[in-house]
């Protein structure tokens, strides 16, 4: 599997298929060993234009609960970048389609980010206003899909915080 495999989608063919295969395409660079690349893969995956309702979700929710487990599993010597900056950076520059959408789920993974790693830092340079949990969660229920609020706010309360032993980009 490769990078090919989700170019093959167009711009108007990103649903089941296309989320199914941006998870299993993050499965598999996570374990080629290539976390942060496997987050890159999720965020595509929560760019899938799903109402939410499509039966897949069910089996396979959005992949909160994924990013935190690179966050928490990363081996020490592997590359992870710095996901607080990224979904930070992220979530400030996105555009169509589904542009609050994927807004509130990038500020949702930054928050998972900073709980899961609290000693990366942010990037003090990016002049942007950094919401609340609360903000977020409530940005969630307006624009993500039922109950996707809640699966969030759940998954932040079972993080515990990473150990101090990976290179801080």
């Amino acid at each position: 599997m490769d990078w090919r495999d989700l170019n093959r989608f167009n711009a108007e063919n990103r649903g089941s298929e296309f989320y199914a295969t941006c998870l299993e395409y993050a499965q598999y660079l996570w374990r080629q060993r290539l976390p942060a690349r496997a987050i890159l893969c999720l965020d595509r995956a929560w760019g899938a234009d799903l109402t939410g309702a499509e039966p897949i979700l069910e089996t396979w929710p959005l992949p909160y609960q994924a990013l935190v487990d690179i966050l928490e599993y990363t081996p020490s010597d592997r590359f992870l970048g710095n996901p607080r900056v990224h979904f930070q950076h992220y979530a400030d520059r996105l555009g169509p389609p589904r542009k609050e959408q994927r807004k509130w789920r990038s500020w949702a993974c930054w928050a998972l980010s900073c709980k899961a790693l609290p000693d990366f830092p942010g990037d003090p340079k990016h002049q942007v206003e950094l919401p609340s949990l609360e903000t977020i969660e409530n940005q969630l229920a307006t624009h993500g899909h039922e109950g996707e609020a809640p699966l969030w706010r759940n998954i932040l309360g079972q993080i515990n915080p990473r150990r101090n032993d990976l290179p801080k980009y």
